[in-house]
C-alpha cells in the first residue's frame, strides 16, 4: 500500500507538505495541492484516521459520485443527500463522471483520498472492473441496480419504465417509434429503457429500430433529419427529458410540429417538463425518494452495520400533450 513518503516522492515535495495539500491543513499553493493529489490518486493512497486534520473531532466524509450536475434528476437527489448527512453530522464531497467511464474511476480515486465513511455512486456500468486501489468503504448504489461487486443498490426499474411508455405510445396506435438515447456505454440506464422498449415492441408483434445514439450533452443541436427519412417513425422515444427537449427543438428546426407531425415522450419527469406546452409525456422518476432512501441506506449500513440491500423505488406515468392518438 502507498504511503505519505511515496506521494510525497512522485509530487516532488516533502512528506509535510504532502501532509498539508492533503489535509488542507496549512498553507499549499493550489498547483501544489493538485500535484500531491494527483500522485495520491494514481498511486491509491489513502491518509490514515487520526493524521493532523482528520482526528476524531471531524465531521465524517461521504461521497457522492453523479454523472453530470447539470440533469436536474441528479442536482435533486444530491441535495437531498447532502440534507439528510448534515444532519446525521457528515459532510459531503460530490464529484462529476460527465458521463465518461474513463473518469468515472479516477473521480472515485479522488473521493477515496479523503478516507470516506461511504460512497454513494451513479455509475455509467456498475458492471465493469472500476481498478480502484485500495478497499472500499461501504458502498451505495444510486440509479443503478445492483451488481456483484456493489450489492446495495437504490433504483427505479427502468427496463419497466421502457415497457410501460413503448406500451402507451403502442396504445395511442404508434407503430413506427424510434428510441433516441445517449451513449449506451456510459447509461445503463438508458440502456435498460431501451430494452424495455424492444420488449414491449415484440410482444406487440412490431419491429423494434435500432437507437439512435447522440453524445451526452449535445442535445441543443440535434440533427434528426437521416434518422427520420431512413426510420420515418411517427413518435419518438428519448432516453430522458432533457434528451426530449432536445428532440423537440431539432424536430421544429425541420419545420415539423409535436404531436402533431411527431409524437415525443421523455424519461425522468423534470419540472421543466410540464413548463412547456404542451407539456411533456414522460415517466417519473422518484429522484427525491431515490436521493434520501440512497442516504438512508449508506447510513444504515455504516451506523448499524445493516445488510447491504436492493430498494427498488416506483415510478409513474405522465401523459402529457407531446404524444397524441393516431
Amino acid at each position: 500500500m502507498a504511503t505519505l513518503a511515496d506521494v510525497a516522492a512522485q509530487a516532488g515535495c516533502s512528506q509535510a507538505t504532502a501532509s498539508r495539500a492533503l489535509t488542507k491543513s496549512g498553507k499549499v499553493s493550489e498547483k501544489m495541492v493538485r500535484r500531491v493529489v494527483k500522485a495520491a490518486v494514481e498511486l491509491g493512497y489513502r491518509a490514515p484516521f487520526g493524521a493532523s486534520g482528520t482526528s476524531s473531532r471531524r465531521r465524517a466524509v461521504v461521497g457522492v459520485l453523479i454523472p453530470s450536475i447539470t440533469n436536474p434528476v441528479f442536482a435533486t437527489s444530491v441535495s437531498v443527500i447532502q440534507n439528510r448527512m448534515l444532519m446525521a453530522g457528515h459532510r459531503v464531497l460530490i464529484a462529476l463522471s460527465n458521463y465518461d467511464p474513463a473518469q468515472e474511476a479516477d473521480a472515485i480515486a479522488t473521493l477515496l483520498v479523503e478516507r470516506p465513511a461511504g460512497l454513494i455512486l451513479t455509475l455509467c456500468n456498475p458492471g465493469l472492473d472500476l481498478a480502484v486501489s485500495g478497499e472500499m468503504p461501504h458502498v451505495v448504489l444510486m440509479n443503478n441496480r445492483p451488481s456483484e461487486r456493489f450489492p446495495a443498490a437504490v433504483a427505479a426499474d427502468n427496463h419497466a419504465a421502457g415497457f410501460v411508455m413503448t406500451r402507451h405510445l403502442i396504445e395511442h396506435h404508434h407503430r413506427s417509434i424510434l428510441f433516441v438515447s445517449g451513449s449506451f456505454a456510459s447509461s445503463d440506464r438508458a440502456l435498460q429503457r431501451y430494452a424495455g422498449y424492444r420488449a414491449m415492441m415484440e410482444k406487440a408483434g412490431l419491429q423494434p429500430l435500432e437507437a439512435l445514439e447522440v453524445g451526452f450533452g449535445d442535445y441543443d443541436g440535434l440533427d434528426l433529419g437521416e434518422a427520420l427519412r431512413i426510420a420515418r417513425p411517427t413518435a419518438i422515444i428519448a432516453s430522458n427529458d432533457l434528451l426530449a427537449l432536445g428532440v423537440i427543438g431539432a424536430l421544429r428546426r425541420d419545420g415539423l410540429s409535436v404531436p402533431d407531425d411527431i409524437s415525443v415522450a421523455g424519461f425522468d419527469g423534470i419540472a421543466i417538463g410540464r413548463m412547456i406546452n404542451p407539456v411533456l409525456t414522460t415517466i417519473e422518476m422518484p429522484d427525491v425518494s431515490i436521493g434520501a432512501a440512497a442516504a438512508s441506506l449508506l447510513l444504515d449500513m455504516a451506523d448499524n452495520g445493516a445488510a447491504p440491500r436492493h430498494l427498488e423505488i416506483p415510478f409513474s406515468l405522465r401523459a402529457g400533450g407531446t404524444v397524441r392518438r393516431l
